[in-house]
């Protein structure tokens, strides 16, 4: 990916000869026509949210699928105890996280890492901060069996969904080709399909990038720049501005204990790979600014604060107190519509229900 080096005087005089056309990006997207230098130099760097859900390899994702994957998403009954759902630790409300360092899972057992926001999460490369998890469909599969989070008993989630029964033709609408619609690999399914919708377009940095010059403020506009020159866009780029890639936290400097413990090793752990020691999926900054508090650690609650660590640790630069808060009010720009979401109506138990475990 290219960084900003010029200064935009520069880039003024480089592009007043030519006005770039109007193209349509891969999603369909327009870009209008523009010979303004901050938008041709971003579009070098980023995409913008398509309308519409993100896609989901070999999911059709059908009306029926979705509603189902709402309800299942919304529902608490999906956990040993009945009282944990999807929802719990990834609230709409909340910019698809929870507000907290580490989430309250079964027992009141603590997470060990920060809960990600579920919001634009399709348009990740992997799912989780260790990259575990392919796709979306595997990342809904995990929170429901690990006993620490909602901590459903083996084997006792297909007989707790076939014993409510309004599940029953919900699941044949959503899986007409199955004999058995109520499964172990259905339920993952149609929840990713419903977390695929949970998408956010139209951000004022979308339309900026789709042409709108007047869509950033003057000081967003100074932290775009900012954002570029510093080498940000090294890591967080892309229609996610982030997600596309694993870094190491601390490339260039170590960052403190309490925000990148000695324990927490990362990706290592998962591949043994010495170059994955340390090293995490990058973050979305998409909604950035709702979903405090940040890192894997979810130690710093302050947006500021994140953008200094980062800026010192990652590409050993030390902002001044005026660059940090232009960086900061441009990924402000980065908040987009929000998923219109209502509780939906779950299916009742019946005395023949399967009860919760507490």
């Amino acid at each position: 990916m290219k960084t900003l080096a010029l200064p935009l005087a520069a880039l003024a005089v480089l592009s007043a000869a030519a006005c770039k056309p109007s193209e349509t990006t891969q999603d369909g997207d327009t870009l209008a026509a523009t010979s303004d230098p901050l938008i041709l130099a971003a579009r070098d760097n980023f995409k913008p949210i398509p309308e519409g859900p993100a896609q989901i390899a070999g999911v059709t994702a059908t009306p029926e699928l979705v509603a189902l994957g709402e309800a299942l998403y919304f529902d608490p009954r999906l956990s040993q105890s009945h009282a944990l759902s999807c929802a719990s630790c990834h609230n709409m409300g909340l910019g698809g996280a929870d507000a907290r360092p580490t989430s309250i899972g079964h027992h009141w057992q603590l997470g060990g890492r920060n809960a990600p926001t579920v919001l634009n999460a399709g348009y990740n490369f992997v799912q989780f901060w260790d990259g575990r998890a392919e796709d979306l469909v595997a990342q809904a599969a995990g929170p429901i069996a690990n006993p620490v989070e909602m901590a459903m008993l083996t084997g006792q989630l297909v007989p707790t969904l076939k014993s409510i029964p309004g599940y029953a033709p919900m699941f044949a609408k959503a899986f007409p080709a199955e004999a058995d619609p109520i499964s172990e690999k259905t339920v993952p399914i149609a929840i990713a399909a419903y977390e695929a919708t949970l998408v956010t377009p139209n951000a004022p940095f979308d339309r900026f990038l789709r042409g709108d010059a007047a869509a950033l403020t003057d000081q967003q506009k100074r932290g775009l720049k900012s954002f570029m020159d510093s080498g940000c866009t090294a890591c967080h780029s892309g229609t996610n501005v982030g997600g596309a890639m694993y870094a190491k936290f601390g490339l260039v400097a170590d960052p403190s204990e309490d925000v990148r413990p000695a324990a927490d090793t990362g990706r290592f752990a998962i591949t043994g790979d010495e170059a994955d020691r340390y090293a995490f999926k990058v973050p979305t900054l998409r909604n950035i600014a709702l979903s405090a508090p940040y890192f894997h650690t979810g130690s710093v609650w302050s947006l500021d604060d994140a953008v200094q660590i980062m800026a010192k640790t990652q590409v050993g630069k030390t902002l001044s107190a005026g660059e940090t808060a232009d960086i900061v009010a441009f990924l402000g720009a980065l908040t987009g519509d929000q998923p219109k979401v209502a509780m939906p109506v779950l299916p009742p138990v019946t005395g023949k229900s399967v009860k919760p475990v507490n």
